[in-house]
């Protein structure tokens, strides 16, 4: 008869296939052979009695039982790296430097910080809030040992959700009636300002960029004044604010992927490592999957 037990081990690497995308980043991540990693997973899905991701050409996608599955294994997951620190470790202890764009800041970050003080009180924890280009830089460098940041390349980070950008305006002022069309542009990196700005000239909108910066602050003030249409993430959007669209003649906007990246150096850290647990299980869109 086969065994229903679900090994932890088992549970690990199904979580770092879902989170990697692939079964050989996956690999890489868990310090496994791509071959142990598939037969882990079979193992796994022969314990529970059904397949727990469809496999296709280049893409993973998490069948029903997969989903269900998922949430239940990180819970599993955290509980058992508490217990191992409880038994062979005590408490948790060092130091964790997490780098976080100022528009993720509140809406994303404050629930995680609130799960990992609640455990993991004695870690001291150095927040680094700057635009996303410059938090990927000095992850690179090991200047900081994890960041919440949008995606600047296919397949970097481990993907947490998907974020709209959308247009803000002071609905009063109705900016957007302007010719040219004035603009503000938060620091997105190269490729979305210049998707951004594209779009515009699809629509042969004259337009005009009147204010550059990666504080989203400054960018909110600008649109509430009446000197510009902004382009915030929708988690930024105060409600003081109009959301526009194509009923004000402004082009769609880019989608894009908030992801989870770690230093090389930070490996090998019990404080870093839990920290990216907490991120992961908090974070993580259970429907998203690379």
């Amino acid at each position: 008869m086969q065994s229903k037990d679900l090994q932890i081990d088992w549970l690990r690497t199904f979580v770092a296939v879902v989170d990697t995308g692939s079964m050989t980043a996956a690999a890489r991540q868990i310090a496994r052979s791509q071959s142990a990693v598939s037969m882990q997973l079979k193992k796994l899905e022969d314990s529970v009695g059904r397949p727990l991701l469809n496999r296709e050409p280049r893409q993973l996608s998490l069948t029903p039982a997969g989903f269900d599955l998922l949430g239940h294994a990180r819970k599993l997951l955290a509980s058992h790296s508490a217990l191992v620190l409880a038994m062979h470790g005590g408490a948790l202890s060092g130091r964790v430097t997490f780098g976080v764009p100022d528009d993720y800041a509140e809406p994303y970050l404050v629930p995680v910080l609130k799960s990992f003080t609640t455990r993991f009180g004695e870690v001291e924890v150095t927040l680094v809030c700057e635009e996303s280009t410059a938090l990927l830089a000095k992850v690179d460098r090991g200047e900081i040992d994890l960041a919440v940041v949008t995606r600047d390349a296919p397949s970097r980070g481990a993907l947490l959700f998907r974020e709209a950008l959308v247009w803000g305006a002071d609905e009063q002022h109705e900016v957007w009636k302007r010719d040219p069309l004035p603009i503000a542009v938060h620091e997105l990196g190269g490729r979305l300002r210049t998707e951004i700005l594209a779009a515009l000239d699809v629509q042969q909108r004259e337009y005009r960029v009147v204010y550059n910066s990666p504080n989203v602050g400054g960018q909110i003030a600008v649109a509430l004044s009446g000197m510009a249409v902004a382009v915030l993430t929708r988690c930024s959007l105060p409600p003081s604010l109009k959301m526009l669209d194509g009923r004000q003649g402004l082009p769609e906007l880019p989608v894009v992927e908030v992801v989870l990246i770690r230093s090389r150096d930070s490996k090998g850290s019990r404080a870093v490592d839990a920290m990216y647990e907490q991120v992961m299980s908090t974070l993580r869109d259970p429907l998203v999957i690379e």
